[in-house]
């Protein structure tokens, strides 16, 4: 990180459950509702091990994880994916802690994910964006994306050609 705090980027495990919540615990109200589309500040355990106990298969979801300084793992942030049934795209989501945004994270989630994605032979990658979220419309836009608004969802809807096998910027 710019502080020099070193950060771990890795896949998620079914063992990250309690650091998850922690993460959701941290996440302000409009950041909630940006990631989620409504606010969510607790889930249920069942609710909960569906995003930690992923099908490699067709899901990825990398976290950041530091260690605290009372020696506790501590999750930051997590992207993730899931591979749609025509296996040349994938839709995704990322979130930050709310505190821990603007320092460079998020982008390098997203280019793990997006290397991934691409050795795994997916060629776009694709999410939703509540209209209303313009710092993360300029981010995803800073990471070579397009958007267009769906009048009918309410949403934006952004993509990125990637190519597969290749290596990302």
């Amino acid at each position: 990180m710019p502080s020099g705090e070193v950060v771990t980027l890795r896949p998620i495990r079914p063992d990250d459950e309690a650091e998850h919540v922690d993460l959701l615990h941290h996440l302000s109200a409009q950041d909630s509702r940006w990631r989620f589309f409504a606010t969510i500040k607790d889930m249920d355990h069942d609710a909960i091990s569906r995003f930690t106990c992923i099908d490699y298969d067709r899901e990825m979801a990398f976290i950041a994880t530091h260690i605290t300084a009372d020696g506790k793992a501590q999750t930051l942030g997590v992207v993730r994916s899931a591979i749609l049934d025509n296996d040349r795209e994938a839709e995704f989501a990322i979130v930050v802690r709310s505190e821990d945004k603007s320092h460079g994270l998020g982008w390098a989630m997203m280019q793990k994910m997006m290397r991934y994605l691409a050795t795994r032979g997916v060629h776009c990658i694709v999410g939703e964006v509540l209209p209303d979220n313009h710092n993360m419309l300029k981010f995803v836009r800073s990471l070579g994306f397009e958007s267009h608004f769906s009048a009918e969802d309410g949403v934006t809807k952004i993509y990125k050609e990637l190519a597969p096998d290749a290596e990302q910027a």
